[in-house]
């Protein structure tokens, strides 16, 4: 069976545009291409999708993705083996997070009491503490800058962390758009955008840290939040604080 890109953006749930942009960057070719210049698909195609989103879903960027996928040993099979056995690890994660919102939803109604550190149950802490000692450990954050960013934030209430996400997805969303309009990283729009940006991360990275922290945003972890926007997103945003960082830090 031949499927054209509308249908197949139908049936895989990836949009039209972004399987246009994977044959761009020769991570998902169609079949052939007809006289009329549409990409046409066979059943053979119809794997690398599904194989693409697990990927992504990970975490890993385009470029990582198509390397794993174009290599001589890459198998099928394998793979989704592997993705298996990380969603499974994950699973009794995602049961404790399921349990926590039913009981906080319980406290809300007033119907049980929960101990404040149930609120968190679930959450990996650990993890979080890895980030903060990798990017000590790599440089990009001295031991003082962490233990500032921590005290800035420790007493930070409900309002204050609803504000902190709610300018973070402004900005990001203001530069997807601005990345949608064709706009440079390096105009004017982009960089004021940028600016916030630097602002908003809270730090004050200097232009050794901001341009570090880009680089670190290349990183499965962050590349998984990143990924989410648009697939062409992760590297204009670091372009453009590259171009930041050389153009307004010290």
């Amino acid at each position: 069976m031949t499927y054209t890109v509308n249908k197949l953006a139908k049936l895989s749930g990836v949009s039209i545009r972004t399987l246009h942009y994977y044959d761009e960057i020769e991570l998902l070719k169609p079949a052939y291409c007809g006289d009329n210049h549409y990409r046409y698909y066979k059943e053979e195609q119809l794997l690398m999708p599904q194989q693409i989103l697990f990927f992504r879903e990970l975490g890993f960027q385009l470029s990582d993705i198509k390397r794993i996928i174009s290599s001589a040993d890459f198998d099928k099979i394998e793979t989704l083996k592997s993705h298996r056995a990380v969603l499974e690890k994950n699973l009794d994660q995602t049961k404790i997070l399921i349990k926590t919102i039913d009981k906080t939803i319980a406290h809300l109604r007033g119907e049980t009491n929960m101990k404040d550190e149930e609120l968190y149950y679930g959450f990996d802490s650990e993890r979080q503490k890895k980030y903060e000692q990798d990017l000590i450990d790599s440089g990009r954050v001295t031991e003082k800058e962490m233990k500032k960013y921590r005290e800035i934030y420790k007493n930070y209430t409900k309002e204050d962390w609803d504000r902190f996400k709610e300018e973070g997805e402004n900005i990001h969303d203001a530069l997807v758009q601005a990345m949608k309009q064709k706009l440079n990283p390096d105009s004017k729009e982009v960089q004021h955008l940028i600016r916030r940006h630097h602002a908003w991360v809270g730090w004050n990275p200097t232009r050794e840290k901001y341009t570090g922290l880009s680089q670190l945003y290349q990183t499965p972890e962050f590349g998984k939040f990143y990924n989410r926007f648009e697939p062409e997103f992760l590297p204009f945003l670091v372009e453009s604080m590259k171009i930041f960082a050389e153009r307004e830090l010290a």
